[in-house]
C-alpha cells in the first residue's frame, strides 16, 4: 500500500473524482440528451433505474474481492484496474450508438458502464476499510465525496461547453481520458497480507440479523432515494421554468459540485464531533429545506442560490451518512458488507430515480420536489434503533 497519507487519501480522491466525472454527465446532461434525442422523462427515469442495477448488485463484487487474491496482486487492486478499463472502453463505444433509435442498446451500454464503475466502487471501499483506522473514517469519506464532487465540479461547465460548441462525441471522450487519471496512484499500490482477524468468514454475515445494521440499511435508502431522485430533476427543471441551455446547464452543475464539497465537510465534521445522529438530523432537514425552496423558486437569480443550498444539504447528507455506515462495517467482509449496506442506497436511488421521472410526466417538477422533501421524515422511527447503543465491529 502507499506509504504516504497525502498519496494514499489523493489516490482515493482521484478514484472518485472518476465517479464525479461520469455523475456530472448524468447529473448535467443525460436527461438533456435523450430527450433531445425524441425521448421522455419516463424514458430518463427507466434507463437510469436500469444503469443503476449494478450498483444493487455489486455486494457479489464484494464478496469475489474480500475472497479472492487474483495471481497475488492483492483483493483490491487488480479488481479496481479492470473496472476502470472497463468504463474507459464504454465511453470510447458511447458516441456510436443513437440513444433514439437504439434505446435499449444505449441502456445495456450503461448497465456495463456501471458494472466497471460499481467493480472498482466496492473494491475502492474496501480498500478504504481495510487501511483506515478509527481517527481516518472521517478524512478519508471527506476525500471520497469530496474527489467525488471535483469530478462533477471540474468537468460539468467543460463538458456543457462541449456538448453545445463541440460535439456529443467530445463528451464521452473526455470522460474516457479523465477515467485514466487514477492509474498512476492504483498501480503503485502494493497490498500487505491481511492479519487472521480481517480475513472472509461467512459466519460474519450474521451482522444483518441485528436490528441496528438492517435500520442503519433503511436509512440509508430513503435518504438516497431523497437526494439522487430529487438531483436528477435540477436541471429538466431548471430548463422548464427558466429556457437554460446546455452550458448553462453545466454551470449550474457546478455551482452544485461547490456545494458538496462544502456539505461534505460538514457532514463529516459533525459526525465526528457530535455524533452520528445529530449529523443525519441536521443534513436530512436542509435536504428537505433546499428541495422546497428549489421548488418554490420563481426567479432566475434565486435559482443559483437555491442549486448551491441543495448541493450543501447533497454533500452534508451523503458524507454523515457514509461515516456511519463505516462504523458498521465488519472488517472480516468489509468491501461485501459495506457493499450490502450501500446497496440499500442504490436500491433507494433506483427508486428515486424511476419514479421521479414518471411522477413529474404526472403531476410537474414543483410537487415532485416537494413530495422528495417530504419523504424525509421516514428516516426519523428509524434513528432511535440505529442510535439505540453504541456498536463496533
Amino acid at each position: 500500500m502507499l506509504q504516504s497519507k497525502p498519496l494514499r487519501y489523493t489516490m482515493f480522491g482521484l478514484l472518485y473524482f472518476t465517479q464525479g466525472t461520469i455523475l456530472s454527465y448524468f447529473t448535467a446532461l443525460n436527461a438533456l440528451y435523450l430527450l433531445s434525442r425524441g425521448l421522455t422523462m419516463t424514458n430518463v427515469g427507466i434507463f437510469s433505474a436500469i444503469a443503476l442495477v449494478p450498483f444493487v448488485i455489486k455486494i457479489f463484487l464484494g464478496m469475489l474481492s474480500d475472497r479472492v487474491n487474483i495471481l497475488g496482486l492483492g483483493y483490491r487492486k487488480p479488481y479496481i484496474l479492470l473496472g476502470l478499463v472497463i468504463q474507459t472502453l464504454c465511453l470510447l463505444i458511447v458516441p456510436a450508438i443513437d440513444p433514439g433509435s437504439q434505446y435499449w442498446l444505449f441502456v445495456a451500454l450503461a448497465f456495463v458502464l456501471q458494472m466497471g464503475m460499481a467493480l472498482y466502487d466496492t473494491c475502492t471501499d474496501g480498500l478504504a476499510l481495510d487501511t483506515a483506522t478509527e481517527g481516518e473514517r472521517g478524512t478519508i469519506q471527506a476525500f471520497m465525496v469530496g474527489g467525488r464532487a471535483v469530478g462533477v465540479i471540474v468537468t460539468a461547465s467543460v463538458v456543457g461547453l462541449l456538448a453545445q460548441n463541440v460535439s456529443w462525441p467530445a463528451v464521452f471522450y473526455l470522460l474516457a481520458a479523465l477515467t485514466l487519471l487514477p492509474l498512476p496512484f492504483v498501480l503503485s499500490i502494493k497490498e500487505a497480507e491481511r492479519p487472521a482477524g480481517r480475513r472472509f468468514d461467512w459466519s460474519a454475515f450474521s451482522a444483518f440479523k441485528r436490528a441496528d445494521v438492517l435500520a442503519v440499511s433503511g436509512v440509508g435508502l430513503i435518504a438516497f432515494l431523497v437526494i439522487v431522485g430529487a438531483n436528477q430533476l435540477v436541471n429538466p427543471f431548471l430548463t422548464e421554468r427558466f429556457g437554460i441551455n446546455l452550458s448553462t446547464a453545466g454551470f449550474f452543475t457546478t455551482l452544485w459540485g461547490v456545494g458538496v464539497v462544502a456539505g461534505g465537510v460538514l457532514g463529516g465534521r459533525l459526525n465526528d464531533r457530535t455524533g452520528g445522529k445529530q449529523a443525519l438530523l441536521v443534513s436530512g432537514g436542509l435536504s428537505s429545506l433546499s428541495l422546497v425552496l428549489l421548488a418554490l423558486t420563481g426567479q432566475f437569480f434565486w435559482a443559483w442560490p437555491a442549486v448551491f443550498f441543495f448541493g450543501f444539504a447533497y454533500g452534508a447528507y451523503q458524507a454523515s451518512y457514509f461515516a456511519l455506515a463505516m462504523r458498521f462495517t465488519d472488517p472480516r467482509i468489509a468491501a461485501a458488507m459495506f457493499s450490502i449496506i450501500m446497496a440499500f442506497t442504490n436500491v433507494g436511488q433506483a427508486i428515486g430515480l424511476g419514479l421521479g421521472g414518471t411522477i413529474v410526466d404526472a403531476i410537474g417538477y414543483t410537487w415532485t420536489l416537494i413530495g422528495f422533501a417530504a419523504v424525509n421524515v421516514l428516516i426519523l422511527p428509524l434513528l432511535p434503533v440505529v442510535f439505540k447503543q453504541a456498536r463496533k465491529p
